[in-house]
């Protein structure tokens, strides 16, 4: 049966800023160390970018079960073959270090993120189409990313990176984004909402733990809020959109709140627009885990609606390797229907991402 995996990583590298035009050299991210690292603790780097560090994580290869030339597409056969051994057909592939806003600068990011797409498109256009990209919007300057969106469409990408909460000022629902979202979707890209920040964060001390889940986890949660709430899908009606690495375990609570809105609320939502299957109606993508409550949460989200990754590269608590084997031992136990073994693993996430 025939893999796409929905949410994998590469790890940006010094080849990423390679595209960068002569006059953006300045903006160019080096790599630094702390000064007096701690023996008794893993190594640390960081990415320098706009005079502010930004995490560039050193992975160990056994617990990610990858290698740098794989993580950094420094050797593209050698991911496809890694692909291979796991059964995966396609992989669907994020950023790393752009999942946090990195710059306050509309120039900077300009620079960068354009750098990034272009070093993306060209690593995976040697993969014949095994190895599938979500592109970097300049979110900062809307009419040179409508043009963005279109090399990316012309260059293999498949999808559209977005933040959930403030990003270039505005939240996900603001008129702003919309002729971002028109663009995309009429390039049939689908709006990508993987979990991250759009808010950038410069502490002299980074400590991700104290506020990870609420700085990270929690803004994908509210897109998904925001776009039923503000009804956006209806205004874009061919445009899909994905709540990516997140799970879905907070999806009844966020449908249960909107009901409750309904007669109490002044914000404009009305009986019809909570009934039925509302992420089908409105074209709502989830990618869940493969430990969740999977029978439950079927009965909010349905068969047709629900994407797996692997997080493949990324050694932390959403890395699933093995998530087409453990779905169907779920299946095959009879926890969830054996239909949906075929839509989460390949139609679903064939559909979202227009493959």
């Amino acid at each position: 049966m025939a893999i796409i995996d929905a949410d994998t990583h590469i790890d940006e590298t010094e080849d990423t800023w390679g595209f960068m035009r002569e006059d953006e050299q300045q903006f160019k991210p080096t790599t630094g160390y702390p000064p007096n690292p701690d023996p008794n603790r893993r190594p640390t780097r960081y990415w320098m970018v706009d005079g502010h560090r930004q995490p560039r994580f050193i992975r160990d290869d056994k617990r990610s079960g990858t290698t740098v030339e794989m993580r950094e597409l420094l050797d593209v056969q050698a991911r496809v073959g890694a692909m291979d051994k796991m059964g995966t057909d396609v992989q669907v592939i994020y950023p790393t270090l752009f999942l946090v806003q990195a710059t306050e600068r509309p120039e900077v990011e300009v620079a960068i993120r354009r750098s990034y797409n272009r070093w993306l498109a060209e690593r995976c256009s040697q993969s014949q189409g095994r190895l599938r990209w979500v592109s970097l919007p300049l979110t900062m300057d809307i009419d040179q990313g409508i043009e963005e969106l279109r090399f990316a469409k012309d260059n293999g990408a498949c999808g559209v990176l977005k933040k959930g909460d403030r990003e270039a000022g505005k939240w996900p629902n603001d008129e702003y984004f919309f002729p971002l979202y028109a663009e995309a979707e009429r390039l049939d890209m689908p709006i990508c909402f993987h979990v991250g920040s759009g808010i950038p964060d410069f502490p002299p001390a980074r400590e991700f733990s104290y506020s990870r889940f609420i700085r990270i986890g929690i803004p994908v949660v509210h897109a998904c809020h925001s776009l039923l709430l503000h009804k956006i899908p209806p205004k874009f009606p061919a445009l899909r959109w994905g709540v990516i690495e997140a799970g879905a375990t907070w999806l009844p609570y966020i449908l249960y709140d909107l009901r409750r809105r309904i007669g109490r609320l002044d914000d404009g939502l009305q009986q019809a627009d909570v009934e039925g299957d509302m992420l089908k109606r409105n074209r709502i993508y989830v990618t869940l885990q493969v430990d969740e409550d999977l029978p439950y949460l079927l009965r909010f989200i349905g068969e047709d609606n629900i994407l797996m990754g692997s997080d493949f590269t990324h050694a932390d608590a959403s890395m699933e390797l093995e998530f087409p084997r453990l779905l169907q031992e779920r299946a095959d136990r009879g926890e969830i229907p054996q239909s949906a073994v075929r839509k989460i693993t390949y139609d679903n996430p064939r559909t979202f991402y227009g493959l």
